[in-house]
This record gives C-alpha cells, structure tokens and sequence, in this order.
C-alpha cells in the first residue's frame, strides 16, 4: 500500500496547502537547494533542520513559503528528506501527504547507482501512484568540472520517463543557485497548470 497523497484546502481563509519534499541520495544537494530557495525569498530564518555534529541532515529540513494566487493563497510546506540510509526509517513519514516531488540527483556519473537506490526507493514507497505525483529531477552538480557526467537519457529511461504524466529534468547548480528557482516553477506549473501564481511572497 502505497503513501497517501493530500492537499489541504483553507476554505475560510482562501489557502491552499500544498507539501513539497526535496528527495534524493545522501550528499547529493538537497539541503542547499532548500537553503537557497528560502534565501531567495529572503526566508532562510524560517527554515528549521535538524542537523547531525557533521552538518548532515537527520531527518528533515522544514520551512514554509505563502504565495498569493489571483484568488486563493498558497501555503508551501517544503521539507527535504535526509539521503541517510541510517535514519531511512525517516523517510516515508516526510513523504507522507506530498503534492510534488523534486528529485535531486548528483550529475557525476560515478553515482548512477546511488541515484537509481533512491528512485526505486521512491517508487516502492509509492507503488503505481508514483506515475501520478508532479516531479522535477534536479540534475545538481552539473557545474563541476573534470569529471564524466551522468547520461541524461540513459537515467530517464531507466526511470520509465515516459510512463510519468509530469515529470520533467532541470540541470541545477545547488550551492550557487542556479536553476533552483526554475526547478520549484516547474514543479508548482505541475501542481497547478491552470492557474497564475505570483511569486512574490506574503507578509
């Protein structure tokens, strides 16, 4: 039995709430991007992580970001799951509830089989749901140099690309931003592909 998947709806005070989990291997970027979103926003003194004495996240990193919509509000409750296998056990209680996913994978092609334990972990906890859930693969890293880099294409057919309804690859470069903040459009044109969001935030 596959995670369950909901979307709040605030009909008094005209919010929506939606959840959004950064998933990914361990060091791959996921934190970063995070962190960088919310500084984006100028938000990093809201978002709360748990750390271990290394800097590693434990289980989650959390913040959330208001959005106003042409009619409703929007509440974005954005986690990023640790890529820890110690603390996996983690992992299916951030998922849980989730409205959109962006898979940050680490480009460096020594790591294909890293990027490919996590996906099927995420498929697993999912089950045939999986095809359903908005995702943006995040393919981080992409600026380092000397290195052989993972095969776009190889990667998105060993994932089954073609068998999502809205699943598409950005290349991002976590610790300097880049791409990030077309990664989360992405996502919530996914979410919301009738409707016009102003990314600007509320007081």
């Amino acid at each position: 039995m596959g995670l369950e998947l909901t979307m709040i709806f605030d009909f008094e005070n005209k919010t929506l709430q939606v959840k959004i989990v950064y998933y990914g291997p361990a060091m791959s970027g996921k934190t970063t991007s995070v962190k960088y979103l919310f500084s984006f926003f100028k938000k990093e003194n809201s978002l709360k992580s748990i750390d271990s004495t290394v800097g590693r996240t434990l289980f989650f990193d959390f913040g959330v970001l208001q959005f106003s919509g042409t009619k409703w509000d929007l509440k974005f409750l954005v986690y990023s799951a640790t890529g820890q296998d110690f603390y996996a056990s983690t992992r299916p209680a951030t998922l849980n509830g989730v409205d959109g996913i962006i898979f940050v994978v680490d480009s460096q092609s020594e790591f294909l089989e890293h990027n490919l334990r996590s996906w099927n972990e995420l498929k697993t906890l999912f089950g045939m749901e999986i095809y359903n859930i908005p995702i943006v693969i995040s393919l981080n890293k992409y600026d380092l140099q000397d290195i052989k880099k993972l095969n776009e294409s190889e990667f998105l057919s060993l994932i089954d690309y073609c068998k999502f309804k809205n699943l598409t690859l950005k290349k991002t470069v976590a610790i300097n931003g880049k791409g990030i903040l077309d990664s989360f459009s992405q996502l919530i044109n996914f979410i919301f592909p009738q409707l016009v969001i102003n990314l600007s935030l509320n007081n």
